[in-house]
């Protein structure tokens, strides 16, 4: 879906923060997801908790969680909201490829895209940083919203 105009602009075309005042509160629902591809041994290293660091999957979930309350600090158009439930989730293809999923709900008048992929951005980014020393060839790839429902706009789902 295209529009014509962008929001964020004023009539001055210099960038506000959409108001958002008249706006009906709705459930509010994002997931995101993001691939880091990697060495098969550094995923087996992860999985068996072999990581100097630490538990690699339980820091970057913290981490993915504290990213999505503070997304509004990090992008400067998002508003400030309540979180109701952050969800960082962990997949693996036994190889090479650690999947993550973050899911956020509000209730609000704004949705919650931009905390989703906050929070599964730097779950990623996390997981790189525990683990550079032994793979600096960690490639994070493929971060995209997946899906949202709420909202004036509705249910978005991704498609390939």
């Amino acid at each position: 879906m295209m529009t014509d105009e962008l929001s964020h602009f004023n009539e001055e075309q210099r960038a506000h923060m959409v108001d958002v005042t008249k706006k009906s509160e709705t459930q509010r629902r994002a997931i995101a997801t993001a691939t880091l591809q990697m060495e098969e041994a550094t995923l087996r290293r992860i999985k068996d908790g072999l990581i100097d660091k630490g538990d690699v999957l339980a820091v970057a979930q913290v981490a993915g969680i504290m990213a999505a309350k503070k997304t509004s600090e990090l992008i400067p158009m998002c508003h400030p909201i309540m979180t109701t439930k952050v969800n960082i989730m962990f997949t693996d293809d036994g190889k090479d490829h650690l999947t993550i999923l973050a899911e956020v709900v509000t209730i609000g008048k704004t949705g919650v895209e931009m905390e989703a992929l906050t929070a599964v951005t730097v779950t990623a980014l996390t997981v790189y940083d525990m683990c550079k020393a032994i793979d600096k060839k960690i490639v994070i790839e493929k971060t995209h919203l997946v899906e949202k429902t709420g909202g004036k706009s509705g249910k978005f789902r991704f498609d390939k």
